[in-house]
């Protein structure tokens, strides 16, 4: 099964990334386009405005945040099939910007799109 590497887009980039998917719907203040090395931005699997500016980081929405955000990845079917298609391709890194690296959009797509590759799986 492929797997989906998580990044900071602060931390540096590695031939070992594969393809580097920035997964933001906004570009990581302070970092070039060339220190970053983005391969692909899929901002549409970004969170909305409103739920990023709603859940601002606060661990106490986390759980709601979550709920949310797999909501609207529910809308998103064609642009979740076209990352799932580069993302069986090869070694695939997912490039955020938050501090925090357990609560994060980031991976919580990860974890949506693990759940929907295992079920590809079992499909075949």
């Amino acid at each position: 099964m492929v797997s989906i590497a998580l990044k900071r887009a602060y931390d540096p980039a590695a031939a070992s990334d594969g393809l580097r998917v920035l997964v933001e719907r906004l570009w990581p203040r302070g970092v070039s386009k060339d220190a970053a090395r983005i391969d692909l931005w899929v901002k549409t699997l970004a969170p909305s405005t409103g739920l990023r500016r709603w859940y601002g980081h606060d661990p106490r929405r986390w759980p709601e945040f979550r709920s949310r955000y797999l909501a609207e990845l529910e809308t998103q079917a064609e642009a979740v099939q076209a990352l799932l298609k580069e993302i069986e391709r090869g070694p695939v890194t997912f490039v955020y910007a938050s501090r925090e690296t357990r609560h994060n959009s980031a991976t919580v797509l990860k974890a949506y799109l693990e759940g929907r590759l295992k079920h590809r799986a079992t499909k075949r």
